[in-house]
């Protein structure tokens, strides 16, 4: 780690705030990550804003919440407010698996170790403060937060909640990326507005009792959502509220929402218009010395930075508006996009990390290939309501030109220092079809995939078809399947004509809202005659703010109201997994009853073969497939000779 002095971080001690000479802190952060002070984690950005403001800031980063409390004490009453974030993650999504089981990992925590963040961070978090100051304005924000702002289902409770601001007792909530409402904010407190006068700002939600009169604004009308109460009695009314709050979450002229719980009223504020190319700079711009604080030298590394330490993010925003996918609802449909100067000023400064040996792990963001993209006609765009822009078809007013990506991607290349920039975030492949997207007629689509398979894949590329049923696609807000086979038509064009053997990788779902058992067993046999024997595999698991989340437990499609099956049980949800894995030999007996009760002697045919078939097949073939059903990867030549280089180096 870079010998810097202590003050390049923000202040984690009441040492390191006198060292900056501070009698008093104006904002406190209550985070549940390690403070790691780059602009991939939140917690750094928020701090890093607030600071740029001209605010005094300390963190305190992943307190404990079982003993004195010390650690919630330490900086005393901040002048202005704390505010509280679980971290990067959802606590819960964090904590438990799929099937509800206790990870034993924690990728936002020094040495991977978990248990350093309680259940439901933030409300836990907020409690104390509130118990602790009951006089200081706490303000919540995060992705815990954001998707929690409304009456939610909670998967791992089993139940509705309502708004985390009733259980939480915080003062005000920031939902989204908080850059544009917090800088408001803060100048708004600069110029002496009280705390509980903020009641206008876009994008923050608050309680106030029922009995006072909405905050006014002329350019705002309101739309009510049915109450918490409504909802717990009535399924269908909790399945309606969604569709009215995702549709407005994706408006730039949006209305204002309420809701009634008990005798308050929950008042969610628009959101602001996505931010400029200069806003978004200027977040990233902003003064990060790129590492975790030095307080963590000794407890080990934080998996989550090792991750992103050598990548760069492009942009924010996915317009994919997938149904099991927060990233529409946290970060918004529409792209943010950064200056290409402010991407390569990042590189320069990841090539002057003393660890950087030559290799980007990733150049994207979240989906890779949306950069730079947005409306032809943006007045269109404000007119537009739609949860997606691609699905089920691309809009027309919709430039998917990659030429923008195409050209940095080569000038990134071109860095001296750099031997190799990846792509390791997911790339929209249907946006590379032909057939799906029209909009290629200047062939830069196809550009952009050759530069990308010749020059920034690491042996593997990773795609996300997620299912091959067109019913459950429908329902998933993704393409056909059949997009993806003409998808691998062109890579293997591509690898063929440059003489290439890297692997494609699809990533897949069980259990998703919309698939039955037999639709994976005609996944299995699909993508087994494509030559997959699938690793990269995942079961659906229910979150706040998703299309997939309101059919799981309403159990009906919150856009028509009709009932839509989904596996709920542990049998149902264990019995879709298997399929992934008929090449395990435990598996065949029972795959092959559960097709025989079905009539699929075909299906029986196609994946499991006859016992003489499956006897006959050599031990070679038996191992590499344990060996992907435990999700083992090849390693690229230059990699297994990096970790082998920095092996040597260690000792």
């Amino acid at each position: 780690m870079e010998q810097r002095p202590i003050t390049d971080w923000l202040p984690l001690t009441k040492k390191e705030v006198e060292k900056r000479g501070w009698e008093e802190i104006d904002v406190v952060i209550i985070s549940g990550d390690a403070y790691v002070d780059h602009p991939a984690f939140g917690t750094a950005v928020i701090g890093r804003i607030i600071e740029d403001e001209g605010f005094r800031v300390a963190v305190v980063a992943q307190p404990n919440w079982k003993d004195d409390l010390r650690d919630f004490k330490k900086f005393g009453k901040p002048k202005y407010f704390f505010g509280v974030t679980a971290g990067c993650m959802d606590s819960m999504v964090n904590h438990y698996t799929a099937n509800k089981r206790l990870r034993s990992t924690d990728a936002y925590t020094a040495g991977g170790q978990s248990g350093f963040r309680p259940d439901y961070a933030t409300i836990v978090y907020s409690n104390i403060l509130k118990e602790l100051y009951p006089d200081v304005p706490v303000l919540i924000g995060g992705i815990e937060a954001s998707l929690r702002r409304v009456t939610h289902y909670d998967y791992w409770k089993d139940e509705l909640m309502p708004s985390i601001l009733k259980d939480s007792k915080a003062d005000m909530l920031v939902y989204g990326m908080g850059d544009q409402p917090l800088r408001d904010m803060l100048r708004l407190l600069k110029k002496g507005v009280p705390f509980d006068s903020l009641g206008t700002v876009k994008q923050t939600a608050v309680l106030r009792p029922s009995s006072e009169p909405l905050p006014k604004n002329k350019n705002w009308n309101t739309v009510e959502l049915a109450s918490h109460e409504e909802c717990l009695k009535d399924k269908l009314k909790y399945a309606a509220n969604f569709k009215i709050v995702e549709v407005e979450s994706n408006k730039w002229q949006a209305n204002r929402i309420i809701q009634q719980i008990g005798d308050q009223t929950l008042i969610i504020n628009p959101p602001y218009k996505t931010m400029t190319e200069k806003e978004i700079d200027t977040s990233f711009d902003l003064p990060y010395t790129r590492l975790p604080h030095p307080k963590y030298k000794k407890r080990g590394a934080i998996p989550a930075f090792d991750m992103i330490r050598f990548s760069i993010n492009m942009h924010r925003g996915c317009f994919g508006g997938c149904s099991f996918c927060t990233i529409s609802a946290h970060q918004g449909k529409f792209i943010a996009s950064r200056s290409e100067q402010s991407i390569l000023n990042e590189l320069d400064q990841v090539t002057e990390d003393p660890d950087f040996r030559g290799y980007i792990s990733d150049i994207g963001g979240p989906s890779a290939n949306m950069y730079k993209m947005k409306g032809k006609d943006e007045d269109i765009c404000a007119r537009c309501s739609s949860p997606s822009c691609i699905h089920p078809v691309i809009c027309s007013n919709l430039d998917t030109n990659h030429s923008d990506m195409t050209q940095l991607y080569r000038k990134v290349d071109a860095h001296p220092k750099v031997k190799k920039a990846f792509i390791g975030s997911g790339i929209r492949y249907d946006l590379l079809v032909d057939d799906f997207n029209k909009n290629n007629e200047d062939g830069n689509h196809d550009e952009y995939i050759e530069q990308v398979v010749t020059r920034h894949v690491s042996g593997r590329l990773k795609v996300a078809p997620e299912h091959t049923s067109d019913a459950t696609l429908r329902v998933m807000r993704k393409p056909s399947f059949k997009n993806f086979h003409a998808f691998k038509e062109k890579y293997d064009r591509i690898q063929k004509k440059h003489n290439m053997n890297q692997q494609l990788i699809p990533y897949f779902i069980s259990s998703h809202p919309g698939c039955e058992e037999q639709d994976m067993a005609n996944l299995a046999a699909e993508t087994k005659d494509m030559g997959f024997q699938l690793e990269q595999v995942q079961d659906f698991t229910p979150t706040p703010m998703t299309v997939a989340t309101v059919i799981y437990y309403a159990g009906v499609h919150p856009y028509t109201l009709k009932p839509v099956y989904t596996a709920k049980t542990r049998d149902q949800k264990q019995n879709q997994h298997k399929f992934f894995f008929w090449y395990k030999k435990e598996n065949r007996h029972w795959i092959k009853s559960r097709l025989e009760k079905a009539d699929r002697q075909d299906l029986i045919e196609k994946l499991i073969g006859s016992e003489t078939q499956f006897a006959q097949r050599k031990p070679s073939q038996h191992k590499k497939g344990k060996a992907q059903a435990q999700g083992k990867k090849e390693v690229p030549e230059w990699l297994a000779k990096r970790r082998k280089t920095e092996k040597k180096r260690k000792k």
